[in-house]
Protein backbone atom coordinates (compact mmCIF):
# COMPACT_ATOMS: atom_id res chain seq x y z
CA UNK A 1 0.00 0.00 0.00
CA UNK A 2 1.31 3.07 -0.88
CA UNK A 3 1.64 5.59 1.82
CA UNK A 4 2.31 8.73 -0.22
CA UNK A 5 -1.69 10.41 -0.33
CA UNK A 6 -2.18 9.60 3.33
CA UNK A 7 -3.19 11.96 6.35
CA UNK A 8 -0.81 10.23 9.99
CA UNK A 9 -3.03 11.04 12.63
CA UNK A 10 -1.19 10.93 16.25
CA UNK A 11 -2.16 8.33 18.37
CA UNK A 12 0.18 8.87 21.20
CA UNK A 13 3.71 9.88 22.07
CA UNK A 14 4.85 6.76 22.73
CA UNK A 15 4.21 2.90 22.21
CA UNK A 16 3.98 2.87 25.71
CA UNK A 17 1.42 4.56 26.47
CA UNK A 18 -0.71 2.26 23.98
CA UNK A 19 -3.39 -0.20 26.84
CA UNK A 20 -2.15 -3.17 24.82
CA UNK A 21 -4.23 -5.76 26.87
CA UNK A 22 -2.68 -9.31 27.54
CA UNK A 23 -3.84 -10.26 23.94
CA UNK A 24 -1.22 -7.87 22.44
CA UNK A 25 -4.45 -6.02 21.01
CA UNK A 26 -5.80 -1.98 21.96
CA UNK A 27 -8.56 -0.15 20.79
CA UNK A 28 -7.96 3.48 19.88
CA UNK A 29 -10.10 6.29 18.40
CA UNK A 30 -8.83 8.82 15.81
CA UNK A 31 -11.36 11.65 15.05
CA UNK A 32 -14.68 9.81 16.54
CA UNK A 33 -13.36 6.27 14.51
CA UNK A 34 -12.25 3.44 16.60
CA UNK A 35 -9.57 1.21 15.00
CA UNK A 36 -7.93 -2.23 16.48
CA UNK A 37 -3.83 -1.81 17.04
CA UNK A 38 -1.90 -4.73 17.52
CA UNK A 39 1.77 -5.37 18.48
CA UNK A 40 3.77 -8.66 17.93
CA UNK A 41 7.05 -9.57 18.30
CA UNK A 42 8.19 -5.23 18.58
CA UNK A 43 6.21 -5.28 15.26
CA UNK A 44 2.54 -2.43 15.12
CA UNK A 45 -0.38 -3.15 12.85
CA UNK A 46 -3.57 -1.53 12.63
CA UNK A 47 -6.53 -2.22 11.15
CA UNK A 48 -10.75 -1.80 11.28
CA UNK A 49 -12.15 -2.39 14.57
CA UNK A 50 -14.54 -5.20 13.29
CA UNK A 51 -14.41 -7.84 12.38
CA UNK A 52 -15.67 -7.87 8.54
CA UNK A 53 -17.59 -10.85 8.87
CA UNK A 54 -19.92 -10.51 11.93
CA UNK A 55 -19.01 -7.45 13.81
CA UNK A 56 -16.81 -9.15 16.78
CA UNK A 57 -14.72 -6.46 18.73
CA UNK A 58 -11.05 -7.78 17.69
CA UNK A 59 -9.54 -6.20 20.82
CA UNK A 60 -11.88 -8.29 22.49
CA UNK A 61 -9.96 -11.28 20.37
CA UNK A 62 -6.60 -12.32 20.79
CA UNK A 63 -3.10 -12.96 18.35
CA UNK A 64 -2.48 -16.21 17.74
CA UNK A 65 1.31 -17.63 18.15
CA UNK A 66 1.66 -16.11 14.04
CA UNK A 67 0.86 -13.29 14.71
CA UNK A 68 -2.92 -13.57 13.15
CA UNK A 69 -5.49 -11.03 14.96
CA UNK A 70 -8.42 -13.75 15.81
CA UNK A 71 -11.90 -12.58 16.29
CA UNK A 72 -14.11 -13.01 19.64
CA UNK A 73 -16.52 -14.56 17.93
CA UNK A 74 -16.21 -17.01 15.43
CA UNK A 75 -12.16 -17.22 15.99
CA UNK A 76 -11.92 -16.35 12.11
CA UNK A 77 -7.90 -15.49 11.94
CA UNK A 78 -6.81 -12.40 9.92
CA UNK A 79 -3.15 -11.67 8.88
CA UNK A 80 -1.86 -8.35 9.94
CA UNK A 81 -0.07 -6.84 7.37
CA UNK A 82 -2.79 -7.84 4.29
CA UNK A 83 -5.82 -8.00 5.65
CA UNK A 84 -6.28 -11.87 4.28
CA UNK A 85 -8.61 -14.43 5.98
CA UNK A 86 -5.61 -17.15 6.69
CA UNK A 87 -8.42 -19.45 8.19
CA UNK A 88 -10.31 -19.87 4.61
CA UNK A 89 -13.43 -17.99 5.06
CA UNK A 90 -13.37 -15.25 2.64
CA UNK A 91 -13.33 -12.66 4.30
CA UNK A 92 -10.86 -9.60 4.00
CA UNK A 93 -10.00 -7.18 7.30
CA UNK A 94 -8.85 -3.46 6.58
CA UNK A 95 -5.85 -2.48 7.42
CA UNK A 96 -4.24 0.68 8.38
CA UNK A 97 -0.45 2.05 7.97
CA UNK A 98 0.90 2.53 11.15
CA UNK A 99 4.29 3.62 12.27
CA UNK A 100 6.28 4.24 15.36
CA UNK A 101 8.59 7.30 15.09
CA UNK A 102 11.03 9.68 17.61
CA UNK A 103 7.79 12.07 17.98
CA UNK A 104 5.30 9.57 18.41
CA UNK A 105 2.97 6.44 16.82
CA UNK A 106 1.47 7.56 13.93
CA UNK A 107 -1.31 6.14 11.88
CA UNK A 108 -2.44 6.40 8.03
CA UNK A 109 -5.38 7.14 7.04
CA UNK A 110 -6.54 7.94 3.07
CA UNK A 111 -8.16 11.85 2.53
CA UNK A 112 -11.79 12.36 2.49
CA UNK A 113 -12.08 8.79 4.58
CA UNK A 114 -13.50 10.97 7.93
CA UNK A 115 -15.91 13.59 4.95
Amino acid sequence: MSTKNLHWHKITDHIGKINFSGNGLAEITILGKKYCVAIHQENLYACAQKCPHAGGILAEGYLDALGNIVCPIHRYKFNPVTGRNVSGEGFHLKTYPIENRPDGVFIGISPGFFG
